[in-house]
């Protein structure tokens, strides 16, 4: 809510630890080196990638583990897709499967993990922000804070607002300076606070 980022600061391409990860569909020599040789080409180019080639595990079960992983991007590489030149790309952020061209492919894996963040957070903003009620009193920001988010002068909260709000179940979550940065200090005039409800 009171990130940097807001501020112009860059963020990584999709921050997840592991971006992509490689699945050989079936046991054969073609799919596996294919497989290989994508993930190969994939951290060449910079991306953080894992070639997943256990046949011995259903591939349902491996396609589950690394969307509770949260891996942004799976790429299944499977005989009949290879013999049309082609992978299948599924994107966790849409829940979609796409046939794509293998030739290039890697080359092409970093521009849409930076589409994907920058979409993800423009979505994240705007959920925010819907959910966001601008309040000057602790009865309205406790009331807003029952389904979302209220920004409330500091001014009017202070320390004991905030012991008035914490026994209601709602908490400062950050203070955010007049300018978007951090506060100078609490006596900051302009100085204004985000509240939600604690869980």
């Amino acid at each position: 809510m009171c990130h940097g980022d807001e501020r112009g600061l860059r963020l990584p391409p999709a921050i997840a630890p592991i971006q992509v990860v490689v699945l050989v569909i079936r046991n054969e020599p073609d799919v596996r080196a294919a497989a290989d040789q994508l993930a190969r080409d994939l951290r060449a180019a910079g991306v953080r990638a894992e070639l997943d080639d256990r046949t011995d595990v259903s591939f349902g079960r491996r396609a589950i583990d690394w969307e509770i992983k949260g891996v942004p991007l799976r790429v299944e590489v499977g005989p009949r897709d290879l013999a049309n030149g082609e992978i299948t790309l599924v994107r966790r952020d849409l829940a979609t499967k796409e046939n794509m061209a293998l030739g290039g492919l890697a080359g092409r894996i970093p521009a849409l993990l930076t589409s994907i963040q920058s979409e993800m957070l423009t979505a994240a903003r705007a959920s925010r922000e819907a959910r966001t009620i601008d309040v000057s009193t602790l009865e309205e920001a406790q009331e807003a804070a029952a389904s979302g988010f209220a920004r409330i002068p500091w001014a009017n909260v202070g320390l004991e607002g905030e012991n008035t709000l914490r026994a209601a179940t709602v908490t400062v979550r950050c203070l955010q300076g007049a300018d978007g940065g951090l506060p100078v200090g609490d006596a900051d005039a302009g100085a204004v606070a985000y509240v939600a409800r604690a869980y």
